[in-house]
């Protein structure tokens, strides 16, 4: 009771404290995107990962352990947790559409941010690039300055991979020695330095809104071949489980076409659409990740130190997040493109100063990460964003809601930096997929919008995951039919190893939470 007592006298005065001091004071943000980052850090319990500076940094920070991505693939996911809108509202799910024209004229956070006195820069993948962002990252509505962009990032598809025998090529593993790269260097570490230069020159005369988005670990897997060192191939652990669940429908499977188009992939003359990766080099292609992963850490670190040696921790929050998740051989899968609990979960770490200060004062002896269990949706970011700079608060959507700004999430505040369980907080979280049949083909994981004719609804509670397959036309579910069903149990089955969808005790389950995706989606 004493330390609930602390926490909300705590939250009383920060919020009274922002409220005086918002027109005259606001705190900066630096928002960091990570491409393709499932939970692989050590602060989120992952074994494979060597992280110290995301590890570092979630030491101050609140981490929630249960945050969900609303579509497996960048654009589309990228476009909802800016918008605050999920894929349905923006009938966005490839990545040829700008939602501008074909949704509506959405407010994105920079844009909000911007006008309320934020001046706003972009620095690498923030928006998906090309027409997703109207070619230009959805300048100048977003940004104060015309975004930055890696000129090495056009290298991303050349042959400059070395194999065993000594020969280039484009492949999905890719160490490399960033010196012998064209122009001598790689788009992360392009990124990290024009990030912090504009940083060290920044005048202070507005707060900023800086976004920092990293590439990696998006394939190829290249990066500079130092970061290996530090991931043991023999050390790696083994993907679990390895086989597809038993009675789960193939319109579920994603064949993982871009890895099959990588040179050393496409040697291993797989049948395409299942035969799967020898385990041999499954694992390399693992530790690859994990090494990655290691390398953005660093650009991280060397963002944050900048913050550091300027003395801006005080003064800024900063947001890191991946845009999905990303299967490593678990049911035989690679990649995103799907709705398994590998493909939606995403790390989410945020770091206000403020809060951070004031509670670490108040409760030394248990000084740390705060570990939050809620399930989260990035559809939550935005308002969450908004709150903390004590911008006014945002409305929530309705069901159809044409209104430039509105919020489709739930603001995180309350959960910060507290222990405290927050009632009746969220049922489920939600994502979704979409198909253009019912068994794999070449397009299955990135249809066209005119293509797509089955939509995957996922509901992940507290306990239970329920995937919910049904055909879908003219931009609407058919909830009268079902192509597949996929039920997994948490508590005791966290890798959705075993289908129950189809055993009859858990009818009544499973009708319940069709009832509530239903409620969810319908318009």
């Amino acid at each position: 009771m004493r330390g609930s007592a602390s926490i909300i006298l705590i939250f009383l005065y920060y919020f009274s404290t922002l409220a005086v001091l918002g027109s005259k004071y606001r705190k900066n943000v630096l928002f960091i995107v990570v491409d393709d980052l499932r939970p692989a850090l050590g602060c989120f319990n992952d074994s494979d990962a060597v992280t110290p500076n995301l590890d570092s940094l979630a030491r101050v920070s609140t981490i929630f352990t249960r945050s969900y991505s609303q579509q497996a693939l960048c654009a589309p996911s990228r476009n909802s947790f800016l918008t605050s809108r999920r894929p349905d509202s923006l009938y966005l799910y490839d990545t040829h559409s700008y939602w501008r024209v074909t949704a509506g004229n959405y407010t994105t956070i920079p844009q909000h941010l911007k006008n309320h006195g934020y001046t706003t820069a972009s620095f690498g993948k923030i928006f998906h690039p090309g027409i997703a962002s109207n070619y230009n990252d959805d300048s100048p509505w977003s940004w104060s300055e015309p975004p930055f962009h890696p000129s090495t990032l056009k290298y991303k598809n050349a042959k400059v991979c070395l194999d065993d025998s000594g020969a280039l090529g484009k492949n999905l593993v890719c160490p490399v020695d960033p010196a012998l790269q064209p122009e001598g260097t790689l788009p992360d570490l392009q990124t990290t330095e024009a990030a912090s230069k504009y940083l060290n020159t920044y005048n202070n005369s507005s707060p900023f809104f800086v976004a920092v988005g990293y590439h990696k670990p998006h394939i190829p897997l290249k990066f500079p071949r130092e970061f290996l060192k530090y991931h043991n191939l023999d050390k790696i652990s083994q993907p679990y489980p390895k086989l597809w669940p038993q009675k789960v429908s193939f319109v579920s499977w994603n064949p993982w076409t871009d890895l099959r188009e990588r040179d050393d992939v496409e040697k291993l003359n797989l049948t395409f659409p299942f035969q799967p990766i020898p385990e041999n080099f499954a694992q390399v292609v693992r530790q690859h990740y994990f090494a990655a992963v290691t390398y953005i850490d660093r650009q991280i670190g060397e963002l944050i130190q900048t913050l550091k040696s300027l003395r801006l921790m005080e003064d800024t929050i900063i947001l890191v997040v991946g845009d999905h998740g990303w299967s490593l051989g678990e049911h035989s899968e690679w990649a995103k493109y799907s709705n398994f609990e590998k493909s939606v979960r995403v790390p989410l770490i945020i770091y206000d100063p403020d809060l951070s200060q004031t509670v670490r004062a108040d409760n030394r002896e248990n000084a740390g990460s705060f570990v939050r269990d809620d399930l989260v949706e990035l559809v939550d970011i935005f308002p969450t964003l908004n709150d903390l700079v004590a911008l006014p608060k945002m409305p929530a959507c309705k069901k159809v809601d044409f209104s430039p700004l509105c919020t489709e999430g739930r603001s995180l505040a309350p959960l910060l930096y507290s222990q405290e369980r927050v009632e009746h907080w969220r049922t489920a979280a939600f994502s979704q997929y979409p198909r253009p049949n019912d068994f794999p083909q070449t397009n299955s994981d990135q249809p066209r919008l005119r293509d797509v004719k089955f939509m995957g609804y996922s509901a992940r509670t507290d306990k239970l995951r329920l995937t919910w397959w049904v055909r879908f036309q003219d931009l609407t579910p058919n909830w009268n039919t079902t192509e597949g069903e996929e039920l997994y149990d948490h508590t005791i089955d966290p890798a959705e190893e075993f289908n129950l969808a189809y055993r009859p005790e858990f009818k009544n389950v499973k009708d319940s939470l069709k009832d509530l995706i239903k409620w969810q989606f319908s318009r």
